[in-house]
């Protein structure tokens, strides 16, 4: 996670397991139809990144970014893009 996400968990503004097993089962949360199916495309190819993102309150987002070889999943804030 980066480190304004990590702040806000250790402010106790949410807890981020949730989310992450979400985008684990493929739950891809607040993403538009187009965007659901460039991730599950990526699912059957394995050649993209996976996407998710997660209104959790209304003045906060979070963003899960898992990368095209699975390598690394990352939780971050738009602003941190």
């Amino acid at each position: 996670m980066t480190a304004g996400v990590e702040e806000l968990v250790h402010q106790g503004r949410f807890n981020p397991n949730s989310y992450l097993r979400r985008h684990l089962s493929g739950d891809w949360g607040d993403l538009d139809d187009s965007d659901r199916q460039q991730n599950d495309a990526a699912l059957q190819s394995g050649e993209d990144r996976l996407f998710s993102s997660y209104q959790i309150a209304p003045d906060l987002k979070l963003w899960i970014i898992t990368e095209w070889d699975r390598s690394i999943t990352t939780l971050l804030l738009p602003s941190e893009y």
